[in-house]
């Protein structure tokens, strides 16, 4: 699945810098919103909708592009009924359990620091209550409208700031349920739009005013936003043109703080990159600040029997893209009935286990110099940085020693473990000797000190 994703998946950086904002009225409020993001470190991507009904991937099914999303398994085998029937999922999906609450709290303790929700994504299902679409969760015909979290994303930002987690919004740029991007019938239709916008302009020019309705309504009537995180990045200029400066200088006028990622876009308006199932190399790490998004399973929504990743390995991942200055986002899938899966809680509270023992590693660290992650990578380490400290953790199972000889690094006066007290790696003859219970843990932190330069 992941090759056939290929396209969709890689992640284009681009080569705007910092400065080239610095003729645009966003200028100073982006400086320091990149600096809060890239001090957050762990992020989670929320992939909700009708699809976990059905318990497929999500929304891909639907474009007769997209043949990957229908294999092994279709939803149905004919395309025109597979979509009559992912359609009428509205009148099934009617999520009772859906705490936000109770997701907040776990999501704390996971030491999650934001979340970031799918208001919409390309199936055209709304998580939210729009004036723009009937094809909403809150629509009266269907189940789940009387439920007291009915606005599904209102609750949900209500949630996560109560639980001092910063909240974004995913918006999907496309959307196929529209009759002014996808007109029937739909069965043909790959993920693009579905007619010639050069012939029919007024077509398009309401669907360019549905876009611009929808994200004024995400961005005004639910609070501050951390970031507003555009998907399906086919939907730009000049074949899909939606005028974003216009949009987006009147959404910043409110939320000057917000960060804007137009995803695989580049330019202005996608203020940080989002490498999707990557974790970029040294040589290929972006220029600009990033975070890579990672499912927790195979899968971004939930699918019945997902394969999930170990906790060795989330935290590996986790801890190879810190070493090179990006943040990481887990992907969960909560199920149709509004649970965090079994499996996904597990991975949540390890992760949350061993970030409560080595967080001071991890957040609010920058990356070192490249000269000193590449020698930290031969000694089977990740590296981290702040001004007094680097963080350092063996990667490999068992390391007893660490030879600070082969680290370019600064003069240490003190190691110490981080989170366990008791234990206390000693230097010896400039290695750092590591006592058997503290290598036997899982990717243990440990804290060097710099030793203070007297100015001459």
């Amino acid at each position: 699945m992941i090759n056939m994703r290929k396209d969709i998946e890689e992640q284009k950086n681009h080569n705007w810098s910092l400065e080239d904002y610095e003729p645009y009225p966003e200028f100073h409020a982006l400086k320091k919103s990149l600096s809060w993001f890239q001090d957050q470190k762990v992020g989670l991507l929320i992939h909700w909708g009708l699809y976990a009904q059905a318990g497929i991937v999500e929304s891909w099914q639907l474009s007769a592009q997209d043949q990957w999303a229908r294999q092994p398994t279709a939803f149905r085998s004919n395309m025109a009924q597979l979509q009559r029937d992912y359609w009428k999922l509205a009148n099934q999906f009617s999520p009772t359990h859906y705490d936000p609450y109770h997701w907040a709290e776990l999501f704390r303790q996971a030491g999650i620091t934001y979340a970031i929700f799918t208001t919409k994504h390309h199936d055209g299902f709304n998580m939210y209550d729009t004036n723009a679409s009937n094809y909403k969760i809150t629509n009266p015909h269907y189940p789940y409208h009387n439920d007291r979290y009915e606005d599904v994303f209102g609750a949900f930002t209500k949630a996560m700031r109560q639980a001092n987690i910063a909240v974004g919004a995913y918006y999907s740029k496309a959307d196929w349920y529209s009759e002014n991007y996808w007109p029937s019938p739909k069965t043909h239709y790959g993920r693009t739009v579905g007619y010639d916008i050069r012939e029919e302009p007024e077509k398009w020019t309401r669907y360019v005013h549905f876009v611009h309705q929808q994200l004024q309504e995400i961005t005004t009537q639910y609070g501050p936003l951390a970031m507003l995180w555009l998907d399906a990045g086919w939907v730009k200029d000049p074949q899909e043109p939606l005028h974003l400066a216009e949009l987006m200088d009147q959404v910043r006028s409110r939320q000057p703080q917000m960060l804007v990622v137009d995803r695989t876009v580049g330019g202005r308006f996608e203020n940080y990159v989002t490498p999707e199932r990557q974790i970029p190399t040294l040589a290929t790490r972006p220029t600009i600040p990033w975070e890579s998004n990672i499912p927790l399973a195979r899968n971004w929504g939930y699918i019945p029997h997902d394969q999930y990743k170990s906790t060795k390995q989330i935290i590996s991942d986790l801890l190879k893209i810190v070493t090179l200055g990006g943040n990481v986002v887990f992907g969960v899938g909560p199920t149709a009935q509004g649970l965090i899966p079994t499996p996904a809680k597990k991975a949540l509270h390890d992760l949350g286990g061993w970030l409560s023992l080595n967080g001071d590693g991890i957040y609010g660290t920058r990356a070192c110099s490249p000269e000193i992650i590449q020698a930290t990578e031969k000694l089977g380490c990740a590296i981290t940085e702040k001004a007094d400290a680097y963080y350092l953790f063996p990667m490999k199972e068992r390391q007893d020693r660490i030879d600070l000889h082969q680290l370019p690094i600064a003069p240490i006066k003190k190691v110490v473990s981080l989170g366990q007290s008791n234990i206390s790696p000693g230097i010896v003859d400039g290695c750092i000797h590591l006592p058997g219970s503290f290598s036997h843990a899982l990717f243990p932190g440990m804290k060097l000190i710099k030793a203070e330069v007297k100015s001459s």
